[in-house]
Formats: structure tokens, C-alpha cells, sequence
């Protein structure tokens, strides 16, 4: 219920988990049926650019106003800070104060007057603004990191290298704010290069995927989760519709949704598609000499799977359902076990021909051998 300055840097990177999520999985994919050229109808969402924004825009976002006011020089406390988020927030609609609210004229006694409040894309939180700067300034002072760097515990010394005398910096430190805001820049950076992670639940009947050494080596992936309480008294086989669609629609889920059913569960380019499921098609097997495109046509036609499954896009081709996807793999692995067969009852035939020729060869030269010494 009470909010500092803790809360406010672990909302904010929350809010950044949100927006990844909310790129990689809604944005960006609805995208791509666009660039590919597949007949779509945008699902609407909200975009929380405009949140991470005003939090840590390097300008005039709240963690830059709250470094501004460590950093001056004179009397210094939350008040000026405040006043400042007020002046530079007075109209942001997802900023809110004692002060934005009397300007506005709204009656709301739950906010009080040493507090804002931020509408994040989870919800409406209030922050006490008392500790703000000092729980920001960071008070490791620059003596202490040398005493530390000079001692002879190695472990110790490598956790302040700044104490090092060859680097020492005049510069202030840097605030637990910037500090906690590069570190959330860095995994934002790691988690872009990734490519999302889905995991799926089997019903009952399904065939089990693939062991993880027979598949194909897998991309670098990023999982995004999402966990859902069920209840608030942590309990067992209680389950309250109220917080759980509560905390569904928070964590944009339903849109989620509704991208992934109108949507395709597998996109691929046709290359590695086509090598991948050739085998599945005697036209494409053993080598095609056309376009990839053109390959993978021919073979999903030879394998007659339903026109609305499908969708062949400028590069890649898409498959709107997870069985369709089984089946290929399933009709896959039965076809590798035929062709396995294959090589070994060809080698078998070789190795057998080869040692009969081998033998008669032999038996000729003994009866050769054996007449003319009669």
C-alpha cells in the first residue's frame, strides 16, 4: 500500500518487460503479416511507449528530473522535485498529483499531498516521494573505493574496481537511478536479440514432441512469462474469477489471444522449410531444381492439407494450426524410418551380392584348378 522509491524502479521495469512483450508478440508479428503480404485484420492494443517514456526519458522523464535534483547544488528535498514533476507533467494523462488534480478540479482524497501517481499498464500506483533522493544518491564515497580496491581479498577488490587510483574520475557517482536504468537498458538489449518462447500445454491424446536431441538446433530464445495467482491466500484448489480476469487483462493476454487465433501458430522461410519436409513429396524428392517457393507449393499440394490452413507470404510460409504442424512432423519421422530402411536394405542387398559374386568368382578358379589337375 505504501510506495517508495524500491516500488517505483521495480514498476518501472516491469513496465519495460511489458513493452518487449508487448512488441515481440502483438506489434511485431501483426507486422510481419503485413510486410509478408498476408490478408489481416489489425487487433487492436495499447502501446506503453508513452509510459517507459515518461519515466525514463533522458530529458524530462522522472528518474532525469529526481538525477537533477540530486545532483544541485543548495537546499535540496522532495518538495522542489515534486513541484518540478508537477510543472513538466501538469497534462500528461498518465501523471497524476494533489496539485494536476485541483487544477483539474477533481475531488480525491486517497492521494495524498507528498505523493504522484503513475497509471502504468497494469494499473494505478501511488508513490511517497519522502526518500526519494536519498535513497538515489548513491553514498559509497570515492575514499571508501580506494580503501576497498586496495585491499589484498581478491574478491573484495575486483567488487570496486572505480577505487583503482589509474582510473579514479573526478565525476560524481553515478545515481542508484541511472545505474538501475542502464542495467534495464542492457537486458532490454540481451532479450531483443532473442526470439520469443511459447510454452505450450498437450491435451490429452497428442503426440509428444521430439526429443531434445533429436530436433533441430534451436534459436536463441527468450522466455516471456506470464503467471497467473489464482487466489490472494496463496491456497490450494481456490481459484477467484475476479483476480485472475483482473490480472488476464494487465498483462494483455486477451489481446495476445486474439493475435494468436486469428493468426498463424508457425511461419518459416520456404528454404529451410522445403529441405526440412522434401522427403514428403516425390516431386521434391530426392532434389528440386526450382524456387524454393515454387518447391513448397508443390509439396503442400502433393500433401493436400486444407487451404485455410496455409498462407504463403512474400519469404516465408505460414501454418495457422499447431496439428498441422504435428502431422507434418509426424508424417516426417514415419517417412525417415522408410527411408532408413531404404539404405539398409540396399546395403544389405550390396554387401550379400558382393560376397555371393565373391564366392562364385572363388568357386570357379577351385573348379578350374581342380579339372585341369585331374
Amino acid at each position: 500500500q505504501d510506495n517508495g522509491f524500491e516500488q517505483f524502479i521495480i514498476n518501472y521495469c516491469n513496465e519495460k518487460l511489458q513493452q518487449i512483450f508487448i512488441l515481440m508478440t502483438l506489434k511485431e508479428e501483426q507486422e510481419e503479416y503485413v510486410r509478408e503480404g498476408i490478408q489481416w485484420t489489425p487487433v487492436e492494443f495499447f502501446d506503453n511507449s508513452i509510459i517507459c517514456n515518461l519515466i525514463e526519458n533522458s530529458k524530462c522523464g522522472i528518474l532525469a528530473m529526481l538525477d537533477e535534483e540530486c545532483l544541485r547544488p543548495g537546499v535540496v528535498n522532495e518538495d522542489t522535485f515534486l513541484t518540478k514533476l508537477n510543472q513538466l507533467f501538469a497534462t500528461h494523462k498518465h501523471y497524476e498529483s494533489k496539485e494536476t488534480q485541483n487544477a483539474r478540479r477533481i475531488m480525491d482524497a486517497s492521494l495524498p499531498s507528498q505523493c504522484f501517481r503513475i497509471h502504468h499498464y497494469a494499473g494505478k500506483v501511488t508513490y511517497n516521494v519522502t526518500g526519494f533522493i536519498e535513497k538515489n544518491n548513491d553514498l559509497l564515497f570515492r575514499d571508501l573505493s580506494q580503501a576497498m580496491w586496495a585491499s589484498r581479498h581478491t574478491l573484495l577488490r575486483s567488487l570496486f574496481p572505480e577505487g583503482d587510483p589509474q582510473k579514479v574520475s573526478l565525476k560524481l557517482p553515478p545515481t542508484a537511478g541511472f545505474q538501475f536504468k542502464a542495467s534495464v537498458a542492457t537486458l532490454m538489449k540481451n532479450l531483443y536479440s532473442k526470439n520469443p518462447n511459447y510454452i505450450r500445454y498437450r491435451p490429452r491424446g497428442e503426440p509428444r514432441p521430439q526429443p531434445w536431441h533429436q530436433r533441430d538446433p534451436p534459436q536463441p530464445t527468450a522466455a516471456l512469462p506470464r503467471c497467473i495467482k489464482p487466489n490472494e491466500t496463496k491456497t490450494a484448489m481456490l481459484f477467484t474469477p475476479e483476480l485472475v480476469l483482473a490480472q488476464i487483462r494487465y498483462l494483455g493476454l486477451m489481446e495476445n489471444v486474439r493475435v494468436r487465433r486469428a493468426g498463424y501458430a508457425f511461419r518459416q522461410l520456404y528454404g529451410p522449410f522445403l529441405e526440412r519436409y522434401k522427403m514428403l513429396s516425390p516431386r521434391t524428392w530426392p532434389r528440386w531444381t526450382g524456387g524454393h517457393r515454387e518447391g513448397a507449393e508443390v509439396l503442400l499440394a502433393d500433401l493436400a492439407l486444407p487451404r485455410e490452413e496455409l498462407a504463403f507470404g512474400h519469404t516465408k510460409i505460414f501454418i495457422r494450426s499447431p496439428r498441422t504442424l504435428f502431422d507434418l512432423e509426424k508424417r516426417r519421422q514415419e517417412r525417415i524410418g522408410q527411408l532408413a530402411t531404404l539404405i539398409q536394405k540396399t546395403f544389405r542387398g550390396w554387401r550379400c551380392r558382393t560376397q555371393y559374386q565373391l564366392m562364385r568368382k572363388s568357386q570357379i578358379i577351385i573348379s578350374a584348378w581342380f579339372r585341369g589337375h585331374m
